[in-house]
């Protein structure tokens, strides 16, 4: 009964849609990581980013205004994550936070001596346990384009490793799927990309991902999206996992 009010609910709001076919095909045609869906996927998809806008809340900080390009850039990278995976994913949270450009963030930082400091950062993306996404604009605006970098995909991903709680890299797996196997062939692939850059080994990842387990799955969830044949030619195990976890294969 409630499974058939929400499909009919789900329904009503796509159909009343506002945004035209011209708003929806200048989005598609920004975003070249969605070239390789079919037209089913693309329609999901769009389907998907409709009922995203709806149950979410985008907004402007610093007076930035949040257009219809902006909202279609946004949801549409971010549900490509749970394209095979459901809305329901992103449950337990409502707003994205969109900066003009990086935002200032403060943190403790302790000293080699135990002194501890207030220090500042600036970020392109953030994700807060059962809080907001934060990004970046002038950083979404120039990515989604198969250069290997994505806030939002970065961003969302953590979204999705928080439904365990604090992000480590170790999100929901579905049936079927070994925790044991996930925790062993991460690990592994984490400290050798952490010995590949100490020993100064050339290879196309950002260095970010060694910072720690939780950053390394977000780093390559962008790559699995952008350049899925990096991971698969230097990491085949994870691409693998990452396959079977968001239930795509970017390389057919």
């Amino acid at each position: 009964m409630f499974h058939w009010l929400k499909q009919w609910r789900h329904a009503h709001i796509i159909k009343n849609s506002t945004v035209t076919p011209d708003e929806w095909h200048e989005a598609f045609q920004n975003l070249s990581l969605l070239n390789r869906l079919n037209a089913q996927e693309k329609l999901k998809l769009q389907q998907l980013a409709i009922l995203f806008l709806h149950y979410k809340s985008l907004e402007g900080a610093e007076n930035l205004q949040i257009t219809t390009g902006i909202k279609l850039t946004i949801s549409l990278q971010a549900c490509l994550l749970i394209l095979h995976l459901g809305l329901n994913w992103y449950d337990g949270w409502v707003s994205v936070i969109l900066y003009p450009g990086s935002f200032s963030h403060e943190s403790k930082i302790i000293d080699e001596f135990g002194v501890e400091h207030l220090g500042i950062s600036y970020l392109s993306g953030e994700s807060w346990e059962q809080g907001p996404v934060i990004i970046s604009w002038d950083d979404a605006l120039h990515h989604g384009r198969m250069n290997g970098r994505n806030v939002v995909i970065h961003e969302f991903a953590h979204k999705l490793d928080m439904l365990n709680g604090k992000a480590n890299g170790f999100p929901p797996l579905h049936k079927g799927m070994s925790a044991s196997y996930w925790s062993e062939i991460f690990n592994e692939g984490y400290h050798d990309l952490v010995h590949r850059m100490e020993q100064e080994e050339f290879i196309p990842i950002d260095t970010y991902a060694t910072t720690s387990p939780a950053e390394f799955f977000a780093v390559f969830s962008e790559l699995f999206f952008e350049k899925p044949s990096i991971i698969k030619d230097h990491y085949p195990d994870i691409y693998q996992l990452l396959v079977l976890f968001y239930r795509q294969n970017p390389l057919g």
